[in-house]
């Protein structure tokens, strides 16, 4: 088995304790925390900005996930950056110059991903992947959390392994969308190895680690 990173999303966590939720996490085994940012164009829905990566490198060691889920992604990386992120994903839909954002995100010093809509052909990422350390397929159409999880999207998960596998360098494979217990292990034998779980997590009737345990028992 690959060494299968968990990023739980704090988008499902509870704000008004989330520096608690995040010590829980850590003591519960989670590798990285995934902050989810949305502009209310790109998708539907408004959430979180640079203030939020800032707080969160003050209260937890684990590297901040930041997935931009935003138009214009090139006016906002250097917030993003200077805020703490570790991982800068952004869409290849939203981003007409997306070769050098994804450059200018490394040059920074953060890990550049690119993520891909449902929608949108796996292809349409294959001149980018030689920029890019990680390759995130969302498995829902972003906006919200909560979703339910799209299983055919276990298809473009291989078509990225087999793309990445023509690259030599390692490039990592992340999903995000409907991630539980029940819908995971397809797609890790797929070839995904970085997993990103909201509500399975967060709203797990026994608690915050028992939702962890139960997403990381699928490679444990």
């Amino acid at each position: 088995m690959k060494n299968i990173i968990l990023s739980p999303s704090i988008l499902s966590a509870n704000f008004s304790n989330l520096q608690e939720d995040v010590h829980v996490l850590e003591k519960s085994g989670a590798h990285w925390l995934h902050i989810d940012v949305m502009d209310g164009h790109f998708v539907p829905n408004i959430t979180m900005g640079p203030f939020i990566v800032s707080h969160c490198k003050k209260i937890t060691d684990l590297p901040l996930d930041v997935h931009l889920m935003i138009e214009k992604p090139e006016l906002h990386i250097a917030s993003f950056a200077k805020a703490g992120a570790s991982w800068l994903t952004i869409h290849i839909e939203s981003n007409p110059n997306v070769y050098r954002t994804l450059q200018t995100i490394r040059d920074m010093g953060v890990h550049p991903g690119i993520a891909v809509n449902p929608g949108t052909p796996i292809k349409h990422i294959e001149n980018v992947l030689e920029v890019v350390d990680m390759v995130l397929v969302m498995t829902v159409n972003p906006g919200f959390s909560g979703q339910a999880h799209i299983a055919t999207m276990v298809n473009k998960v291989r078509q990225a392994q087999q793309m990445i596998a023509t690259i030599a360098r390692p490039i990592r494979i992340q999903v995000d969308g409907g991630i539980s217990k029940e819908t995971l292990s397809p797609i890790l034998e797929a070839g995904a190895d970085t997993i990103v779980a909201a509500s399975a997590i967060f709203s797990h009737p026994d608690g915050i680690s028992a939702g962890v345990e139960a997403i990381r028992s699928c490679w444990q």
